[in-house]
């Protein structure tokens, strides 16, 4: 199936999503964006890198079972991330 520029398949259905960020986040997203666009000529935008985060999370088998905050969700991430390095 053809995807678009930001790996999205085409024909598939995509929707707004809204966030807030503080600027330590919004200064980590950039920074990720120039640090693509210094070594590939590609820009990351904020999209991008959402879209790939979550990608992540998702073929990780990462779920949504006993988190009750972002800081449980980092404690889950950071325990998964362990237990795969090799």
């Amino acid at each position: 199936m053809k995807k678009d520029k930001e790996g999205v398949k085409a024909g598939l259905s995509t929707h707004r999503v809204i966030t807030k960020l503080d600027r330590r986040e919004i200064d980590f997203l950039d920074k990720l964006g120039k640090d693509a666009l210094f070594t590939t000529g590609h820009k990351l935008s904020y999209n991008e890198i959402l879209r790939g985060l979550i990608d992540f999370a998702m073929v990780s088998g990462i779920s949504g079972d006993n988190i009750d905050s972002t800081l449980t969700l980092k404690a889950k991430l950071q325990q998964w991330s362990r237990q795969n390095s090799s």
